[in-house]
Parts: C-alpha cells; structure tokens; sequence
C-alpha cells in the first residue's frame, strides 16, 4: 500500500497530511504555523540599519540588508517544513510526496530540498490552498 504525504503551506502557515492510496481520505499529522511571518517589519527588526564611511571621501551612507527580515523569516519557515519532511524521508514513513503552496513559497521550498527528496515530488501545484 503506497503512503502518500501532502503538504499545504503558505509563508504563514502549513498543514501535512497523510493518505493511504491517491483516492483514499487525507489524515492531518502536522500543523505548522510561522507567526513572525505575520509580524510587522519594524516589530523584526532592533533599530534603524548601520551606517558607514564611503571608500573615497568623506561621505557617509547608510548600510544596506542583503534579505529583508519578512523574507529571512519565510526562509526560516521554508527549512523548517523541509526538514520535517527529510525527517519523514530518512524513516521511510512515505513514497510519495505531494506538495500545494502558495507560488513565491513553492520556490523557497524548493531551494531546501534535497535530490533525495525531490525523488519522491510526485506532484506541485502553485496554489494556495491552506484554508
């Protein structure tokens, strides 16, 4: 019998399922949820950006951020999901994966996915379906 893990995320929240065959009833195991994601900007950060001394001259200018702190949390969010789903990989808990998740999410998740893990992606679909 083929288990089946379907993942539903979004930069905010995620939800993983389980199902025993492509038609059988969905089983939740895992709900995830990434309340910094909501959070506003200037509650993630401590204070305004460093600032510093050009190479020529005498001028000054403020330093910037290569990811901004919203993004640096839906990154975080993104290892986070794939690691658990690795976790489930190592342990031959399924054979199959399944992921639907809101379109910019899709691409930070698959960034942390292994090429052990991207065996197993039957299907991906770039829908935000959390709801």
């Amino acid at each position: 019998m083929t288990k089946i893990w379907i993942l539903t995320a979004n930069s905010n929240h995620a939800r993983l399922f389980t199902a025993d065959s492509p038609i059988g009833p969905l089983t939740e195991l895992e709900t995830f949820d990434n309340p910094d994601a909501r959070a506003k900007q200037m509650d993630l950060t401590s204070d305004r950006q460093g600032r510093s001394f050009d190479s020529h001259g005498e001028g000054r200018h403020a330093m910037a951020v290569e990811v901004d702190p919203k993004e640096q949390e839906q990154i975080r969010f993104a290892k986070l999901i794939a690691d658990r789903l690795e976790q489930g990989r190592v342990a031959n808990t399924f054979e199959r994966l399944v992921v639907v998740a809101a379109p910019a999410f899709l691409g930070l998740l698959r960034t942390h996915f292994n090429t052990s893990l991207n065996a197993l992606l039957s299907l991906e679909i770039d829908k935000d379906y959390t709801a």
